[in-house]
């Protein structure tokens, strides 16, 4: 089996050393991140943290490079996925692709590109620390189903479970994969939106009552927008807010770490996503679009400064 991993930052990263280490499986990393990518294959794929491991996977800047794939794994920030994947898309002409994507919207971007798509959505995350090495920061659970607009077969969905599961990415094939997705969503729109704006850890933001209130309000329009979408959450966002004072209490998730490194955010895709799903059902969301304006005016700033 030969697995494309599109987008080799943190969590790409965590897909591709895990699957590296299996026998059957050939895994090939495009990414337009130089140094990473030679680092990777000078000196192989390094994880620490709460996990150590160290493979060999194949990585190139190139995406002519890569050769007819079974499957594909998008993990690009939502703002690359057009171009990550109209680059790479030719190795998927017979293979289905899962995105593991933080936010929703993605998939819609794959579907133009490739035959038959995966909607995924992934908990285990961590940070770059150098080319090649990766902080393995949280552990969690990955969940998949076919992409109702464009959909994988469902015995391709199974096969990519079984195969992620194997590697040691535990991961759950399921009919519909919308509930998985949207709990994260709405989860990410409440912490990563006001952590970013407060620049506080997960946890602590969630402990503060002003910015907790807040977060509150954020979970309570998504879940309103999922209702009316008729997707039933895997699990309660406001639950895991509250898990993640515990689990997350200094944890800087990632718009967080792209905010203090003056990166554009994925906030389109989260508090964005909310909204635009909520216009289209007729569920108002001024908490999620306060926050999503606010982040894009603070990516605004950023430009001033360089001027």
């Amino acid at each position: 089996m030969k697995i494309g991993i599109i987008g080799c930052g943190a969590v790409g990263s965590l897909f591709a050393a895990h699957l590296a280490a299996l026998d059957d499986v050939e895994v090939w990393i495009f990414d337009v991140w130089r140094e990473h990518v030679e680092a990777i294959k000078r000196d192989g794929l390094r994880l620490t943290g709460i996990g150590e491991l160290h493979t060999r996977p194949r990585a190139t800047t190139d995406a002519t490079e890569l050769p007819a794939l079974d499957f594909g794994i998008v993990a690009t920030k939502g703002l690359y996925t057009r171009d990550a994947i109209a680059a790479s898309a030719h190795a998927f002409a017979d293979a289905a692709v899962c995105s593991v994507q933080n936010g929703v919207g993605n998939e819609e971007v794959i579907a133009e590109y490739v035959p038959r798509v995966i909607r995924g959505t992934t908990f285990p995350a961590g940070r770059v620390t150098a080319p090649g090495v990766v902080q393995w920061d949280a552990a969690g659970k990955t969940w998949i189903g076919p992409f109702e607009p464009k959909p994988a077969p469902m015995e391709d969905v199974i096969r990519l479970a079984e195969t992620l599961t194997r590697s040691g990415m535990e991961t759950q094939a399921l009919a519909d994969a919308r509930g998985a997705q949207w709990t994260k969503l709405i989860f990410n729109a409440a912490s990563n939106a006001l952590c970013s704006l407060t620049r506080l850890p997960h946890g602590r933001a969630a402990l503060h009552p002003d910015v907790r209130w807040v977060m509150d309000a954020v979970i309570t329009e998504g879940k309103a927008v999922a209702d009316e979408l008729g997707i039933t959450m895997e699990k309660d966002p406001a639950d895991l807010l509250e898990e993640s004072i515990a689990v997350a209490l200094d944890h800087k998730p990632s718009m967080l770490q792209d905010v203090f490194s003056r990166r554009r955010t994925e906030i389109d895709q989260l508090n964005g996503g909310i909204c635009r799903f909520g216009d289209e059902v007729g569920i108002a969301t001024p908490f999620n679009r306060t926050a999503w304006y606010l982040i894009r005016g603070l990516e605004a700033s950023w430009e001033l400064e360089e001027t």
